[in-house]
């Protein structure tokens, strides 16, 4: 990697990040908080896809803000991973630095230790040399490089403690050991991440027996202090080619890595060109996502949901819209995934619940706001406060809020989030069953936590089909008899409606009775229509 070309200060301002995302080497911009608000392809490809909102001193155990303000040059900064960069750093704005990096042409002095002392495995340098070295020799087409990632690793930390977690990586990597040939070299990257170099697998069929190999052995049994534990394993496969360099090999295993975790983990995926594509796609998107945060490009619109019985409307759900300046709309299901991947979700959804009950205040009582909470947001620990701060500052009566949530937020760590439920409960707050019957365990959940109202999925509305009434009419039934309100989504027509009135729904959400619209229409759409629809 060159030496990059200085960017002065004076000139950032001006740097689109088009210009930014097109440079060879890693570029950073670190905020006046040490926090990382911007990296550049490259950087993500070198440090790792999670940098952007961390802090500087986690991805650079090295880096010190007073080396810079002592009229330091250059800056020697040794990654988390074990990487050396040298850095050019340049102010900007605000107390902004904008970090240039380029690889160092030697080691730091105070070197790391080479092998891991946790599991007795090489570290990322070493792993690093020896595919150098492979792709160097005359079998450079007969090398392939597995990346392998925990799955469910974080939770058995988290809850059973950093003690059973280190036993676990012991036997992790004791596995890995034995499913690998002498030749092959395990190694451990940090964290949860492993990696494999696999020598002579010329028709790559080696390599996708080994990587299978890896995630049945990974995912077997674990017994430690007395624990059952169950994980799985993520893994991205990259073969040899021709030409490739060490460095390449080692980002499309990554890459391919991050295409298995996207793919539902507990699986192996081959690195294919496309996925570069796809990732740097998805790169760029988030980085217009973080702007769109900034710039306050989302809006919320509302669609109402109507009694059965009486044909009023009794409040609306809040939507959230992307409307961005090239991209145009941007539909929930393009971003929110990835939003929840990067944690994002988080800020968003604080914004939401806050503009959303600020919305509503306006509204005539007692029309409630329902609003949709990520499975992130529970694990985040931070909702209660959000919910609370946004009632306070906007005087909403906590009845006339109602949080939804999906079955898949119960499916891990289930205990605290039914212990924030809870407490929202006590504030006096609504709490919705979201796309009841898509999956997972919906009838155990009822019996762990009183919901004032279960919202069931479109699919079983639009399907005419016996078992949709079946599940419809079981649901309902059973919904009356505990005092929860049952609401149909996706209701789009009249025959739709007059089902699952007779199945006993109580109110329905869709089409027929109203389309998401923006809130300064609402006042003219409640006038226009205070029954909800026409007959």
């Amino acid at each position: 990697m060159a030496e990059p070309s200085v960017l002065h200060s004076e000139q950032p301002q001006l740097l689109s990040d088009h210009v930014l995302q097109s440079l060879p080497n890693p570029v950073l911009v670190i905020d006046g908080s040490d926090e990382i608000a911007f990296a550049n392809l490259a950087a993500l490809s070198e440090l790792g896809d999670d940098v952007i909102g961390r802090s500087a001193a986690e991805i650079f155990p090295t880096f010190l803000r007073s080396a810079l303000s002592s009229g330091v040059g250059q800056l020697r900064l040794a990654s988390r991973k074990g990487a050396v960069f040298h850095g050019l750093p340049s102010r900007l704005a605000h107390d902004a630095i904008c970090l240039s990096l380029w690889c160092a042409d030697e080691p730091p002095q105070q070197r790391t230790a080479e092998v891991d002392e946790l599991t007795g495995l090489p570290r990322r340098g070493e792993i690093m040399n020896a595919v150098a070295r492979s792709l160097r020799g005359s079998d450079e087409a007969e090398a392939a490089v597995l990346f392998i990632d925990l799955d469910r690793f974080k939770l058995i930390n988290d809850t059973l403690g950093h003690g059973i977690g280190d036993e676990l990586l012991k036997k992790v990597a004791d596995r890995l050991r034995g499913a690998c040939r002498p030749d092959d070299v395990v190694a451990r990257l940090g964290g949860d991440e492993f990696a494999i170099l696999q020598r002579g697998t010329s028709d790559g069929l080696g390599a996708h027996r080994l990587a299978a190999r890896v995630v049945d052995l990974i995912g077997r049994t674990y017994v430690l202090g007395g624990h059952t534990i169950n994980i799985g394993a993520s893994v991205g496969v990259a073969l040899g080619r021709p030409g490739l360099q060490a460095r390449d090999m080692l980002r499309d295993a990554d890459i391919a890595l991050y295409a298995a975790k996207r793919a539902g983990r507990n699986r192996y995926v081959v690195f294919e060109d496309s996925m570069a594509e796809t990732l740097q796609y998805r790169r760029e998107l988030e980085v217009d996502l973080r702007r769109a945060l900034a710039l306050r490009q989302f809006r919320l619109h509302f669609q109402p949901f109507v009694d059965v019985t009486t044909k009023e409307v009794t409040g609306f759900e809040a939507l959230l819209r992307w409307q961005h300046p090239v991209r145009g709309n941007v539909p929930p299901l393009s971003f929110i995934p990835l939003a929840e991947e990067n944690r994002l979700i988080v800020r968003i959804g604080d914004w939401v619940i806050r503009t959303a009950c600020a919305a509503a205040a306006e509204w005539p009582a007692p029309l409630v706001v329902a609003v949709n909470v990520s499975p992130i947001q529970f694990h985040d620990n931070a909702l209660l406060q959000t919910v609370s701060s946004a009632l306070s500052h906007s005087g909403l009566d906590p009845s006339r809020l109602e949080i939804e949530i999906t079955e898949g937020a119960l499916l891990e760590d289930t205990d605290n989030v039914l212990r924030t439920l809870h407490a929202l409960r006590e504030l006096g707050v609504k709490i919705s069953l979201d796309d009841f019957g898509t999956g997972y365990s919906s009838l155990s959940y009822l019996s762990k936590f009183p919901f004032n109202k279960i919202k069931i999925d479109r699919s079983f509305v639009v399907n005419t089909g016996a078992d949709s009434d079946a599940i419809v009419s079981a649901v309902s039934g059973l919904g009356n008899s505990l005092g929860v309100q049952i609401t149909a989504e996706g209701v789009e027509t009249a025959d739709q409606y007059e089902r699952v009135r007779s199945q006993l729904c109580t109110h329905v959400q869709g089409y027929l009775t109203g389309r998401p619209i923006p809130g300064d229409e609402i006042a003219a759409f409640l006038s226009h229509d205070t029954r909800g629809f026409e007959e």
